[in-house]
């Protein structure tokens, strides 16, 4: 799912700008209809599979956070696509939310050492990629 989110922006030659590859518009579209709804869903499934209210197990693992940074960075780059389509996935916000209320995590999001997103990482905002 990175590969495709950096590949968003990027989808024919890595080393050009989204601007400068008309193509970045099409691959956009299709991510954020087709692509984004199959992985959350995928993710969703799984959650409801496990056995308590983590993605695998009835505690915290690094998936988790994993899961955490994933919605963090699609709700940055696809604002509009994402809540319009976030309520589909209530386990995997939950889990989002989970994390970022564990205490360390959630000193980490408060301070002022957090990066924030940016065009120069994975997941980079364009709002002419976000859709209608």
């Amino acid at each position: 799912m990175v590969a495709e989110v950096h590949d968003v922006h990027h989808p024919v030659d890595h080393g050009a700008w989204y601007d400068e590859q008309p193509e970045a518009l099409r691959a956009a579209a299709q991510f954020r209809e087709e692509r984004l709804p199959r992985y959350l869903g995928y993710f969703e499934a799984a959650r409801r599979g496990g056995i308590g209210d983590w993605l695998i197990d009835d505690r915290w693992t690094h998936v988790d956070t994993s899961l955490f940074q994933m919605v963090e960075g699609l709700r940055y780059m696809f604002p509009r696509r994402m809540a319009s389509i976030e309520g589909d996935y209530p386990g995997l916000v939950a889990i989002r939310d989970r994390v970022a209320e564990l205490p360390g995590i959630h000193a980490y999001l408060t301070s002022g050492r957090r990066q924030a997103f940016n065009e120069n990482g994975i997941f980079r905002h364009y709002p002419e990629l976000d859709g209608e």
